[in-house]
C-alpha cells in the first residue's frame, strides 16, 4: 500500500541523512565504534530502500512466467542484507581486535554528541516503521495481518543501532572521564554482536523460504490431523507446504475419499470444507487439491507421504 512505502520512505531519508553526517563524525573523531556502526547505518538504508522497493513489486500482478508476481523479491532483498551484515561485523572484529592491541586517540565528546543524536534518529524511525509493522501490514481475505520480512529486518536493523548508538553514549562518557580509549573498541565489539544477532534471524528466515521449508509456525502432524477427520477422506498424501512470500503460506495435498463422492456429487462440497478447514484454522488461504479414490495412487510416481 502505498501509505505503508510513504512511512519507509520517511524513515529512509532520516537514516540516510544521518548516515551521511554520521560518516563525517566517524572520520573527525577517529572512533571505531561511529565507524562500526556507519557500516550498521548503510545496512539499514538498504533494508528500508530494499523494503520499499518490495513494497512496489510486490504490487506488480501475476503474469507470464511469475506466476506468483514478484513478491519473493523482499525474501531475496533480506537474505541480501544478511549477508552484508556478518561481511560488517568481520571487518569491524578484526579492527576492534587491532585497536585494542594497539589504542588510538579518540574523541570522546564527539562519540557522546554523535550517538546521542543517532538514539533519537533511530527511536524515531523505530517508531514510524514500527507502526507500519503493526497496522501497515497487508491484511488477506480472512483478516490476518501478514508480516513483511523485509519491514521487520528493517525494524530489527533500527532498534539494534539504537542499542549500539547507546553502548557508544557510554564508551564517549569513559573516555572523557576516564581516559580508557579501548573503550571504543569494546563498544564496537558490543556493536557486533548485534549485527550477528540481526544476520543470523534474516538468513535463517529468509532460508526458510527459499528452501521452501514449511512455515515453523505450522505442524503438519495437525494439518494431517484436521485433514483426515474431514468426512468421507480416506487417506492422504503428497503433502507440501510451503511460503511464497513473507505470511503467504501455499500448501498442496492428494486426497483419497470415498468413491460415492464422485458419483453423488459430494465431492465439490468436500472440496469446500477441506479449503475452509486450512484457511480457518491454519491461515493457508492458497491451497490446492487433488481428489482422487483408492487405488489412484497406484499410478503415481515419486509419492512423497
Amino acid at each position: 500500500m502505498k501509505t505503508d512505502e510513504r512511512r519507509l520512505l520517511v524513515g529512509l531519508v532520516l537514516l540516510a541523512a544521518f548516515f551521511l553526517a554520521e560518516v563525517v563524525a566517524a572520520a573527525v573523531a577517529h572512533s571505531l565504534a561511529l565507524l562500526a556502526d556507519v557500516g550498521h547505518m548503510a545496512t539499514d538504508v538498504l533494508a528500508l530502500a530494499a523494503a520499499v522497493a518490495a513494497a512496489r513489486l510486490a504490487r506488480r500482478p501475476a503474469t507470464g512466467h511469475w506466476t506468483f508476481g514478484l513478491a519473493r523479491a523482499e525474501i531475496l532483498s533480506a537474505a541480501i542484507n544478511g549477508i552484508i551484515l556478518l561481511v560488517v561485523a568481520t571487518i569491524v572484529t578484526v579492527e576492534a581486535i587491532r585497536r585494542l592491541v594497539s589504542p588510538a586517540p579518540v574523541k570522546g565528546g564527539a562519540l557522546v554528541v554523535v550517538a546521542s543524536v543517532g538514539l533519537v534518529v533511530n527511536v524515531v524511525v523505530a517508531a514510524i516503521i514500527g507502526g507500519h509493522a503493526a497496522h501497515g501490514a497487508d491484511a488477506d481475505g480472512h483478516g490476518h495481518r501478514r508480516r513483511s520480512l523485509n519491514v521487520e529486518g528493517a525494524l530489527a536493523h533500527v532498534v539494534t543501532d539504537a542499542y549500539a548508538f547507546a553502548a557508544t553514549i557510554v564508551a564517549g562518557i569513559l573516555v572523557l572521564t576516564t581516559g580508557w580509549e579501548r573503550a571504543d573498541p569494546v563498544a564496537s565489539l558490543f556493536v557486533v554482536v548485534l549485527l550477528v544477532l540481526a544476520a543470523r534471524m534474516l538468513l535463517r528466515e529468509s532460508g526458510r523460504v527459499l528452501l521452501e521449508a514449511a512455515p515453523s509456525e505450522l505442524d503438519l502432524a495437525v494439518v494431517r490431523r484436521h485433514l483426515l477427520d474431514a468426512p468421507h477422506v480416506v487417506g492422504i498424501h503428497d503433502l507440501h507446504v510451503w511460503t511464497v512470500t513473507s505470511g503467504l503460506p501455499a500448501l498442496s495435498v492428494h486426497v483419497v475419499i470415498d468413491e460415492d463422492c464422485f458419483s453423488n456429487g459430494r465431492a465439490p462440497a468436500l472440496l469446500d470444507e477441506l479449503q475452509a478447514c486450512l484457511a480457518g484454522h491454519f491461515d493457508v488461504a492458497h491451497s490446492t487439491f487433488q481428489l482422487e479414490p483408492s487405488g489412484h495412487v497406484e499410478h503415481e510416481s515419486a509419492t512423497h507421504y
